[in-house]
């Protein structure tokens, strides 16, 4: 009789409380008048930005089209960064680094990583969004 083992990764997500809030500082918590962006507006931009290029990386990937997932990852790193997701910035970093190594292995390891980390993320702030609304 032979087994087989499920393998269900999953990985810590963290989202930089402080740089959220020095963000919710800065800008305003909620859409202010006569057309300023709020705190809350560039939050939901950035994460619907997030989802697509995420998504576009995936789309990347499974072309091998390993110049235009490099410039897509590199772009994740911005906008995770200004609000306040440090791990998913860098796993995109790591993604780079594995085009830049050409390790065929590793980037589909960490590509599969980028996804799940990307999605924890998303969550994790939608999930803060909710209790601070």
């Amino acid at each position: 009789m032979s087994y087989v083992t499920k393998i269900n990764p999953s990985e810590p997500v963290a989202v930089n409380n402080a740089r959220l809030g020095a963000l919710y500082a800065e800008m305003g918590e909620v859409s202010a008048e006569m057309g300023e962006v709020s705190a809350e507006d560039i939050l939901c931009r950035a994460m619907e930005e997030l989802a697509l290029r995420m998504s576009h990386c995936e789309r990347l990937f499974r072309t091998d089209d390993h110049a235009g997932l490099r410039k897509s990852a590199r772009s994740l790193i911005a906008i995770a960064e200004q609000i306040g997701m440090d791990v998913l910035a860098r796993v995109a970093g790591d993604v780079t680094y594995c085009i830049d190594r050409k390790d065929t292995v590793a980037l589909a390891a960490t590509v599969n990583r980028l996804m799940r980390t990307g999605e924890g993320s998303l969550t994790a702030v939608w999930d803060l969004q909710d209790i601070t609304l």
